[in-house]
């Protein structure tokens, strides 16, 4: 069955900037090429349901835009397999994906997302100031100019919209890894912070995420990197993501997520998370 159409005027643009396929989802009539995993969006949707790393995110983010709600839908550029998407309509806000692939878009539908746009930012063409809010989960990272791509967000986003976003921290937790999934960088909050407040935003929460994985990730991913390239092992990927967490690290997490409840940073770990505002220039 085909979703209903968007009844927001807000929305009144997509029958001419995109056409409405058969299975619902509103495709940009321009294609452009992003720097992602081959297979990527198939490979997380094997274990997404399962993932402690999904889940955790999931939990960290509901609560981030709890306290720092938007002021309309939110607009999850590059969400993939809609799994933020999802997780954040549960939680009664209104979401809106945005995805240039057609298997995460199709995911996504899948999923029950409501409105799914097949598209970039960039090929999108948002008018100004039109989105009350956006959200970037794993995917500022992907971006070979991140500061044109905020300056696009900025562009878009209504006055004192609001920008979610998680990227990987750490360069030292650099490894072959990043460079299959089609990373450019990783990041501290530091730079995260200047970098957005360069591009004309207002940082309203920041904190890293997952204290408990950067010695593993070092252990696991960087040094086998430095005796040389090692090939993503996909089947072992699947399976780590969908162990649960143990006795061990939900406690950990539960301490996590009361401290992104309370506005409270987490002072080191292997992602970072972030809630910022528009600010006029």
């Amino acid at each position: 069955m085909l979703q209903d159409a968007p009844s927001s005027t807000a929305f009144a643009w997509l029958g001419s900037r995109f056409t409405r396929a058969a299975d619902g989802i509103w495709r940009a009539h321009e294609v452009e090429r992003v720097s992602y995993l081959e297979g990527g969006h198939a490979l997380c949707f094997e274990c997404e349901e399962g993932s402690f790393w999904f889940a955790h995110r999931n939990d960290s983010l509901r609560a981030l835009v709890r306290r720092f709600p938007p002021p309309g839908a939110l607009f999850d550029i590059g969400g993939g397999n809609g799994v933020v998407s999802r997780a954040l309509l549960d939680a009664g806000f209104e979401v809106v994906l945005v995805e240039p692939g057609t298997t995460g878009a199709r995911h996504a539908a899948g999923r029950g997302i409501p409105t799914v746009i097949c598209a970039t930012l960039r090929s999108a063409q948002f008018p100004d100031a039109m989105l009350p809010a956006i959200g970037l989960f794993d995917v500022l990272e992907h971006i070979s100019d991140d500061s044109e791509f905020l300056r696009e967000c900025h562009r878009v986003l209504v006055p004192h919209g609001r920008l979610y976003v998680t990227v990987p921290a750490f360069r030292w937790l650099w490894s072959d890894d990043d460079v299959q999934a089609g990373h450019f960088r990783r990041y501290t909050l530091r730079r995260l912070e200047a970098l957005l407040r360069a591009n004309g935003f207002r940082t309203l929460q920041a904190t890293y995420l997952f204290s408990f994985l950067p010695v593993p990730l070092w252990l696991c991913r960087c040094v086998p990197s430095l005796f040389g390239r090692r090939r993503l092992d996909r089947a072992n990927y699947a399976r780590l993501h969908r162990a649960r967490a143990s006795r061990v690290l939900e406690p950990i997490q539960r301490v996590e997520l009361k401290r992104i409840e309370k506005g409270r940073a987490i002072p080191f770990g292997s992602s970072c998370l972030l809630a910022a505002e528009r600010r006029d220039r």
